[in-house]
């Protein structure tokens, strides 16, 4: 069987793309020696085969439960190389004839995992090429990997932007969604959620704002960068895809770029363009008079008080009556800070003062009229009895 026809059978079989192939051996760690095979990365699965004109595979191993995958022994170039996979239920070892076979399995078997290619592989740039196709087409095929969710909406968003139109399934009043502040990755304040035109507008009319706005992409759990670049035959728009992985973030460029987050996405671009450009931030109006108000009137505006009744114990000890037959000059000492009190009395001394006085004058009066009787001649008499003999 020639060995196009066994690779159609094997295509027609597993349904899943070819990424990298070749010899290999392979053997649990708890075995003593490697049984040699041929291998097939399909997808994110390792068909080994017998040979390589065996159609049908004789074991498979599903690296997308990789947890590690490490290197027993250093690179030498005239030993094998050895790799021990950490799976979910086993560990695995595989073994290559040479440390350059080594490198481009574990590169590819790393990549169709990772959804990324290892920041340090020692390939030539033609096999780098092919590991970003295969990179592309293990995207293309499983796009509903794992991904960190996308970041909750700044504060400043919850209410409607002026560049911003509402949804047409938005009611006015719906209130928008609670933010989740717990473990949330930071946000830049260029980040936006607007669309694609929306963000171009936003750069066209008001360029004094900024350069760059950071938005959600229109594929699931993904973003784009759109910035407004000024060039001598006037000013274009672009937009980026940055892809969120469990790593970070991929700038896909023509040589893909991986930060730990959003605000390294926006400082790489800051320094590709040597900060001429800068962030879009939304412009805030200002008030330019101040108006005096009048003053209010404020007799209008206080309420009155209410005095609440006055509530008496009913346990307090009643007062005795005010005596009846009280003697003129018994007074009672009055509250000095009676002013009534204080009239009583003084009446009540005038009127002993003037009694006094009454008594004074009718003494006085008295004696007066005593001391003129007794001072009458006795001649008088004498006189008068004796005319009254003659008669």
């Amino acid at each position: 069987m020639s060995n196009r026809v066994v690779h159609k059978r094997r295509a027609t079989i597993t349904d899943l793309p070819l990424y990298y192939s070749g010899h290999l051996r392979k053997k649990l760690t708890k075995e003593k020696d490697f049984k040699k095979y041929y291998g097939e990365l399909r997808g994110a699965t390792l068909f080994l085969y017998k040979d390589d004109t065996q159609d049908t595979y004789t074991e498979k191993l599903h690296l997308g439960q990789l947890k590690s995958m490490q290197l027993h022994s250093p690179y030498q170039k005239k030993t094998p190389t050895i790799f021990t996979l950490t799976l979910q239920t086993e560990e695995v070892q595989l073994q290559m004839d040479n440390s350059d076979t080594g490198e481009e399995w574990r590169g590819y078997i790393l990549t169709v995992v990772k959804k990324e290619i290892p920041s340090k592989l020692q390939l030539l740039p033609g096999q780098m090429l092919q590991l970003q196709d295969a990179l592309d087409q293990e995207r293309r095929r499983n796009p509903t990997t794992q991904r960190p969710e996308l970041p909750p909406r700044p504060l400043f968003l919850c209410t409607p932007s002026p560049f911003q139109s509402p949804p047409a399934s938005a009611s006015p009043s719906s209130t928008p969604p609670k933010d989740k502040t717990d473990n949330s990755p930071e946000i830049p304040a260029c980040f936006f959620h607007v669309s694609r035109k929306e963000a171009e507008h936003m750069l066209k009319v008001n360029p004094e704002c900024g350069s760059i706005i950071l938005r959600p992409s229109t594929l699931a759990n993904n973003y784009a960068l759109t910035l407004r670049q000024q060039t001598s035959s006037g000013p274009i728009l672009k937009n980026f895809r940055v892809t969120s992985t469990n790593v970070g973030f991929v700038i896909e460029l023509d040589t893909a770029v991986t930060v730990s987050s959003l605000n390294e996405v926006l400082n790489y671009f800051l320094e590709k363009t040597e900060y001429r450009l800068h962030p879009f931030m939304a412009s805030q109006p200002y008030d330019t008079r101040i108006d005096m108000s009048p003053v209010p009137n404020i007799l209008k505006t206080v309420p009155k008080a209410q005095v609440a009744p006055m509530l008496r114990s009913e346990t307090k000890e009643k007062l005795p009556p005010p005596p009846t037959n009280q003697d003129d000059g018994d007074y009672v000492m009055p509250d000095d800070h009676d002013p009534n009190l204080k009239l009583v009395q003084m009446d009540r001394e005038l009127e002993a003062v003037l009694k006094l006085r009454r008594e004074s004058l009718y003494t006085e009066t008295e004696e007066v009229n005593t001391k003129q009787s007794s001072e009458k001649p006795p001649s008088a008499a004498v006189q008068w009895s004796g005319n009254s003999s003659t008669i």
